[in-house]
């Protein structure tokens, strides 16, 4: 019986265990490293990259940056799993014309490219980023489309989650492993309880005093019945 009952107790507490260590707005959105990622497979008409990227910003996030060549290959696997458009997808980037440089829109630091051409003698005004889907490799092409037909968000995780998750996520563990502790132990207090209860009741049953059985008296009760008293 006691068996039996851990799976419900446990239950509710691994479900509180998942939640606490959920960093992301919601299920749909997916967590690689210190961000988290959705993908909005929409068309939609556009008149500018503003509204590819209006797509992202309405769901308090920017379009997609990519620091690193570990989070170029996880976006590469998401977009295969995900993606039914083109080939190409847009990054959140622009050419700066002050500084003749590309940046991100979220206003990361340019850390990593994994540019096919390397040519800086075209013109790149009015120029746009694209990740190839099949090779992971980013291209240059004109920023000026007039429709999209899926849009790469991402958002950091907020401060207080990525910097206090360690502690968050220890003293959430603390919390459940001592509230399993404590219901295990109750229940096996109850089990016991309930045993010794059970013990005790049929022990007491078993040692009450009986009336005891006396042939004499059943035979002078007997010899009197039979032998009734006559009176004159």
């Amino acid at each position: 019986m006691l068996r039996a009952a851990l799976p419900a107790l446990l239950l509710p507490l691994l479900g509180l265990a998942a939640a606490a260590v959920a960093d992301c707005p919601s299920s749909t959105w997916i967590q690689f490293q210190d961000s988290c990622y959705i993908f909005l497979q929409e068309a939609i008409k556009v008149e500018s990259l503003e509204d590819v990227r209006n797509q992202c910003t309405d769901h308090g996030a920017d379009m997609i940056s990519i620091h690193n060549e570990e989070e170029n290959a996880f976006i590469l696997d998401t977009l295969k799993k995900q993606w039914k458009g083109p080939d190409d997808i847009l990054l959140g980037m622009f050419y700066d014309t002050d500084d003749a440089s590309f940046k991100w829109f979220d206003n990361s630091n340019m850390t990593f490219d994994k540019w096919t051409d390397q040519d800086d003698d075209e013109d790149l005004v009015d120029t746009c980023a694209f990740l190839h889907i099949k090779t992971g490799e980013w291209k240059k092409g004109n920023c000026e489309v007039s429709s999209v037909e899926g849009t790469l968000c991402k958002t950091a995780i907020p401060y207080k989650r990525k910097y206090l998750s360690d502690n968050h996520i220890l003293i959430s563990a603390l919390v459940i492993a001592s509230t399993v502790i404590l219901t295990v132990l109750g229940a096996i207090i109850w089990f016991l309880y309930k045993k010794h209860s059970d013990s005790r009741f049929t022990t007491v049953f078993s040692t009450a005093p009986q009336s005891p059985y006396n042939e004499d008296c059943v035979l002078v009760v007997g010899e009197e019945n039979e032998y009734p008293v006559q009176f004159d």
